[in-house]
């Protein structure tokens, strides 16, 4: 969630937004919320969705996932004419002609144990209208029960305003840390026995899930990853197998550990189809920033723990960021979580920004 969400709206005079909920979006409309979204990331300084749904809004699928969209008559653009009749040939444009997005939402409705979560942003220039507000009432009228989820990209006043005026109430802390890569980095000592390469798609692909799965039973999210997961996100612009770092033991030549880089930013920063259709290239950003290199992944067989694999690959990783001339690197990790915070800060790390998921107990209701 961006700075959208004001808890109140104050523009009287905003036109009527129409709400649609629907599934895998047109290529059209799949450019028009990175458009959206790009707008929200210059103006607030901080992405407003996860990894998770840019690549659900970029790639679609059949799953139960909902995108929830806000548009508005646009002023001055032709009347809209009526809308395409389902099932008539190519999948139907939410935004019809003489209409402009102004907010869209992610509902992910798939954690029967937690419950469904959503994502929301609204465009900078229509915020103070209410856009926010309507679209995680929306989100929570599609959700498969009463609990719902809510994350705020960047913890800010009117994110937690909304989200207090909404019953929900703070459950998670995902913080960001930075450090310099101009600053010296330790060795990367690595166990004896141990060897380390970059991962060969195709071929480490399974043995790598493998591992994953073992290094993150814990935590669902990252160890559940599928190949299709996995593919997804080798399809990405930002993908270098050279910076996927894997290590095996020499004896049984079996993988360990690993280390997945990730670069974001600088000129040709892609993260976003382009106008035309389901094959179009991603587009450079025209906003291009300072690259910065992340500490995406780092996982460790539990059979193999207490080695130092862990230290070990991260610098191994970060020495690799470096080597490629960033200037810094960046990390996620949970802000209870107090042995790894203990071992990033040795590392140089410190805070940078946080992350927070809202969550409303069942039967809630909102302050209105």
């Amino acid at each position: 969630m961006d700075p959208a969400a004001q808890p109140a709206p104050d523009r009287r005079d905003a036109p009527a937004a129409r709400l649609v909920v629907t599934g895998t979006l047109a290529p059209a409309d799949v450019a028009r919320v990175f458009a959206l979204v790009d707008a929200a990331t210059v103006a607030d300084g901080v992405r407003p969705l996860s990894e998770h749904v840019t690549l659900h809004v970029r790639y679609g699928g059949e799953g139960p996932d909902r995108n929830l969209l806000l548009v508005v008559p646009d002023d001055g653009a032709p009347p809209a004419g009526p809308a395409p009749a389902a099932g008539s040939g190519p999948r139907p444009e939410v935004v019809r002609p003489g209409e402009r997005l102004v907010g869209y939402a992610h509902l992910d409705p798939t954690d029967v144990v937690a419950g469904a979560v959503v994502e929301i942003v609204v465009h900078p220039g229509s915020r103070g209208a209410g856009h926010g507000r309507r679209l995680v009432e929306a989100a929570a009228a599609a959700a498969p029960d009463d609990r719902l989820r809510l994350w705020a990209h960047g913890d800010n006043s009117s994110a937690r305003s909304l989200a207090a005026s909404l019953g929900f109430r703070e459950v998670r802390r995902l913080d960001q840390m930075r450090r310099s890569l101009w600053s010296p980095l330790p060795d990367a000592r690595l166990p004896h026995g141990v060897t380390v390469r970059a991962f060969r798609p195709g071929t480490d692909d399974a043995e790598w899930l493998a591992l994953n799965a073992k290094a993150f039973a814990h935590h669902p999210e990252q160890g559940g990853w599928t190949a299709a997961d996995l593919g997804a996100r080798m399809r990405e612009a930002w993908f270098d197998p050279e910076g996927v770092l894997v290590a095996f033991d020499d004896t049984t030549g079996a993988m360990v550990a690993f280390h997945w880089t990730k670069i974001h930013g600088g000129d040709g920063h892609e993260h976003g189809p382009a106008e035309g259709g389901a094959d179009a290239q991603p587009h450079a950003h025209p906003h291009a920033h300072d690259p910065i290199g992340e500490v995406y992944v780092v996982g460790v067989d539990p059979a193999a723990q207490g080695r130092g694999l862990g230290r070990a690959m991260t610098l191994a990783g970060l020495q690799w960021l470096r080597a490629r001339g960033l200037p810094q690197a960046m990390l996620y990790v949970e802000a209870d979580n107090a042995p790894a915070l203990a071992v990033y800060r040795s590392l140089g790390f410190t805070h940078w920004d946080t992350d927070v998921m809202f969550s409303r107990p069942t039967g809630a209701a909102p302050d209105r």
